[in-house]
């Protein structure tokens, strides 16, 4: 039974220069039509896949707060009226937000409606880093928005750093750290730069012109990171995601524990009764396979059981609790000794992974080299 729900905002009033996700400027956009398509697309798969619980919600983008408060309004309304009776009483309801595009009626709509978590855009904390980003927002509007956030009523709120930037050093990122903890956030998602093709990253990157921090820069970042915020009371409880206690984000443990979920939007993607399947991502294709197959897949890729054991693996190793042994074998009628025990060894011995007894987690070393340690995991 699907429990969570992820919803998909593509209109941005800029583009990151590092940005691959799908997205779209906002201006001359079909908003209101787009909007429309994706109520349809509420509706017709709630009807197709039926659920009787709905955990969690999250609405990403793009920008959804590049919608205009009568627009927002209108989206949340329809959200509330296909997902609201399904809803359990202790709802986490996650909004992606920007410095720069919130006002304090966009806030009070999203509390009316629900929205009890912000993921706020941060990035950086100096105007220099965010200029090179292409971010559309300054230093002193991050503190703003937390401030309007939390005068607001909003307690569960998120920020996003990045590190590796181009000419970024660790100075830099260490007052990063220093100013998202002072604002009294309860979350932080921090990644390293990963410069994806279509961006203006790769085009600067292929040209010889994104002049990076050397990867032992880059672990110390994330070494610094990792001590500073446990000290600042936010625990580690996956390889890019720091919270204090009990502000863990629940709608992406769906996603680390490989558990099943709704993707409504242009190019948002879905997992349900074992099929992993990719909406159409450009906003006409999008609207026009709605308007004619009432659903915008793009493909259906039915997933084996060894594929759905390897997932388990390299999305669960990302927690720090690691992938339960009682899970596993719940899932698989086979436990995770039996399908991965060679794995496991090796990966033991290099002291990259540990049994706890009831789970098989990633070791401190295995932290700084997950990207290894899944890779064991594939094509058994």
């Amino acid at each position: 039974m699907v429990n969570a729900v992820y919803l998909h905002i593509p209109f941005c009033d800029y583009i990151c220069h590092y940005c691959d996700f799908n997205k779209v400027f906002m201006q001359g956009q079909p908003v209101d039509d787009y909007l429309a398509h994706m109520d349809t697309e509420m509706k017709n798969t709630l009807e197709r896949f039926p659920t009787n619980r709905i955990d969690t919600i999250f609405v990403g983008g793009g920008t959804p707060t590049a919608l205009n408060e009568a627009q927002l309004e209108r989206f949340l309304k329809d959200v509330q009226e296909r997902f609201g009776p399904y809803v359990s009483e202790h709802l986490e309801f996650s909004m992606e937000a920007n410095p720069g595009s919130v006002t304090p009626e966009k806030l009070r709509i999203m509390k009316k409606y629900g929205v009890n978590r912000l993921s706020i855009g941060a990035q950086a904390f100096q105007d220099t880093l965010l200029n090179k980003l292409g971010r559309g927002h300054s230093v002193e509007e991050i503190g703003e928005i937390v401030q309007m956030a939390q005068s607001e009523g909003f307690v569960n709120l998120s920020l996003d750093l990045m590190f590796g930037l181009p000419e970024q050093t660790i100075e830099q990122f260490s007052e990063s750290i220093t100013k998202a903890i002072e604002l009294g956030i309860t979350h932080i998602s921090s990644y390293s730069l990963q410069v994806e093709k279509k961006t203006v990253f790769y085009n600067k990157w292929r040209k010889g012109e994104l002049p990076l921090p050397t990867e032992e820069a880059e672990a110390d970042m994330y070494e610094l990171l990792m001590k500073r915020l446990e000290a600042a009371g936010l625990l580690q409880y996956e390889i890019s995601n720091f919270a204090k206690p009990g502000y863990e984000s629940r709608h992406n443990i769906t996603y680390w524990k490989n558990n099943e979920y709704y993707g409504i939007g242009a190019g948002a993607h879905s997992y349900i009764d074992g099929v992993r399947r990719a909406n159409a991502g450009p906003l006409k294709q999008y609207m026009t396979k709605i308007d004619e197959n009432n659903f915008p897949y793009m493909d259906d890729n039915v997933l084996t059981k060894n594929e759905r054991m390897e997932e388990e693996m390299f999305m669960g190793l990302r927690m720090r609790e690691g992938v339960s042994k009682e899970t596993f074998k719940y899932k698989f009628n086979q436990s995770i000794e039996e399908v991965f025990s060679e794995q496991i060894e090796k990966l033991v011995r290099s002291d990259l992974l540990k049994d706890t007894g009831s789970h098989i987690a990633l070791t401190e070393q295995g932290f700084f080299l997950g990207n290894e340690v899944f890779q064991e995991f594939l094509a058994i």
